[in-house]
């Protein structure tokens, strides 16, 4: 390999890129491993040859994942039919976030939650409802997330998106799903070595680098030195190639986002039969906040915190007494990160996905969807002809305006709290620990709603919809007092807003209960009564009710 790179991390000579080596098993490993896999050409004349490397000592952390929509579209890419990735990953329905007590402390007799949901609703007359709703046209006191959505009260309601007879990635309500991380990555490594990728068992103890600071190859205990064309870096927080090797800086968002640990627990419910709930728990707490994560046999929580703001023994008895009797006898795992990420997660002959590219904390899903983002964005810029540096360039561009992105929308939801019982939450109040960013932001919607023109969805995890039911959940005040003449439509938009009342109501008498259906797929499987593509039988009376209401 030294003498194919040349001193900008070109390949010398329109050396093709064929070879990739994967180190690093894992979500982020195996999800890229099969994503590509699936995507260029592997096996066939001219295509890729990939071959991953990940070792037997090194666990996968997680203990209840969370994802966000755009999982479906990933799955499917890969050819994975949904009833198999639900039982072998025991994957349940997300249908968003409940955040609670993060606008006010608890008993401080406010509203003490809010949903964001995974379901937004657009008008038949394509008319914004957001600002008819701060206009008061729902109705006095009506929230965001109930006016606007049905998925709230069906979530609420321990239902499930969709139906049994529903096909693979589709459903009158959108969502995304929680699994246990060791099987997920389990059932990947399976899609994946069917699909043709090599897998080694070996640990890397080096890796060198050639003349022109390249990698030059992985030195493992068993196999000798391993060499690729390109080399992606899936070795987590140690980040072995892109870090330790390779020296790319690691810029911190401490200062805007606090949280640097967290403690977790996995425990059973109260009764084998308890409602599986379809979102994530959310719940603020004193320097933090927990998250709570229901699979079918057990809940995954876990406390994520400040080491500023508490220490360790009392965020771990926050968790526990959160709870309950249940953790009594458990062991808790810790982990530590500090927020942040990699301006330039490719270097050389080197690419970063998921936690060696960079980590905010568990909150919205974000670690996956990177991971995701990453894959797909490597495919579409993969080298074939060698152009390296011209890839990295984009790929890292991409990258950074993605972290920066998501960067604003989770301090959205940390610096608009009123709480002012705890020093975490007087500090994520102070004006001075968001972004420039995010204040340009917040500037802009005093006196509008947020749009589609603020966001760039080639560059945003999250579109408006979820800055409204994250920026007006927490209180937020847009005055639309000057402007109010130009809104016209009152009569339609209440109209609108009752019609979503009245599918919400259609909704919560045909969707089944969450728990039915995930025992329902683990037994025997989606059903749908007509080819993929078309509405299944019966669908009609639910869709009938939502058509042009959701999206």
């Amino acid at each position: 390999m030294a003498d194919t790179n040349a001193p900008d991390g070109t390949r010398a000579n329109g050396a093709p890129v064929r070879n990739v080596l994967i180190v690093g098993g894992g979500t982020a490993g195996w999800l890229a491993a099969a994503y590509l896999a699936r995507t260029l050409s592997i096996g066939q004349p001219g295509g890729a040859r990939i071959t991953l490397v990940e070792s037997a000592d090194i666990g996968i952390l997680g203990v209840g994942e969370g994802t966000f929509p755009n999982i479906q579209r990933t799955l499917r890419r890969i050819g994975i039919d949904e009833s198999v990735f639900m039982r072998e990953s025991e994957a349940t329905f997300k249908q968003g976030i409940r955040f609670d007590h993060w606008q006010h402390a608890p008993g401080s007799g406010e509203r003490d939650h809010y949903f964001h949901p995974f379901q937004s609703a657009i008008s038949r007359q394509d008319l914004d409802l957001v600002p008819y709703w701060l206009l008061g046209a729902a109705g006095e006191g009506v929230p965001l997330d109930t006016a606007l959505t049905m998925q709230k009260r069906v979530a609420d309601a321990a239902l499930a998106p969709k139906r049994s007879g529903d096909a693979d990635y589709a459903a009158p309500l959108n969502y995304a799903y929680h699994f246990d991380a060791v099987k997920f990555a389990r059932l990947l490594r399976v899609v994946a070595t069917d699909l043709g990728v090599r897998h080694v068992i070996d640990t890397v103890d080096a890796v060198p680098l050639d003349e022109a600071g390249a990698i030059a190859g992985v030195v493992t205990r068993e196999n000798g030195t391993l060499t690729a064309d390109l080399y992606i870096d899936c070795t987590g927080f140690r980040a072995q190639l892109i870090g330790q090797a390779l020296k790319s800086p690691y810029q911190s968002c401490r200062k805007w986002l606090f949280c640097d640990r967290a403690v977790a627990l996995q425990v059973p419910y109260d009764q084998p039969d308890a409602p599986i709930p379809s979102y994530t728990i959310s719940t603020a707490h004193g320097a933090g906040w927990t998250w709570d994560i229901g699979l079918e046999t057990r809940r995954g929580i876990g406390h994520v915190y400040s080491s500023d703001h508490t220490d360790d023994a009392r965020a771990e008895q926050v968790l526990r007494d959160y709870i309950g009797p249940a953790a009594a006898g458990k062991t808790a795992r810790t982990f530590r990160f500090e927020a942040g990420y990699r301006p330039e997660p490719w270097v050389r002959n080197c690419v970063a996905i998921g936690l060696s590219s960079g980590f905010f904390e568990p909150l919205e899903s974000t670690g996956i969807v990177l991971i995701e983002v990453a894959s797909v964005l490597l495919t579409s810029l993969f080298p074939w002809a060698g152009n390296m540096d011209t890839a990295a360039r984009q790929f890292n561009r991409i990258m950074r305006q993605r972290y920066e992105r998501a960067l604003d929308f989770l301090k959205l939801h940390y610096c608009l709290t009123r709480r002012t019982d705890t020093a975490f939450w007087r500090d994520n109040a102070d004006a001075a620990t968001a972004p420039d960013t995010l204040h340009d932001l917040l500037d802009r919607w005093r006196h509008r709603p947020p749009e589609g023109l603020d966001f760039d969805l080639n560059l945003d995890t999250f579109s408006e919809a979820s800055w409204q039911f994250v920026l007006y959940g927490m209180g937020y005040h847009t005055d639309l007092s000057a402007q109010a003449g130009a809104f016209r439509h009152m009569d339609e938009a209440r109209q609108q807003f009752a019609a979503i009342r009245a599918s919400t109501e259609q909704a919560l008498g045909a969707l089944p209960r969450h728990r039915d259906l995930i025992t329902q797929i683990y037994r025997h499987g989606l059903r749908p009564r007509t080819p993929f593509g078309g509405p299944p039988s019966g669908r009609a009376s639910l869709s009938s009710g939502m058509a042009g209401l959701s999206r």
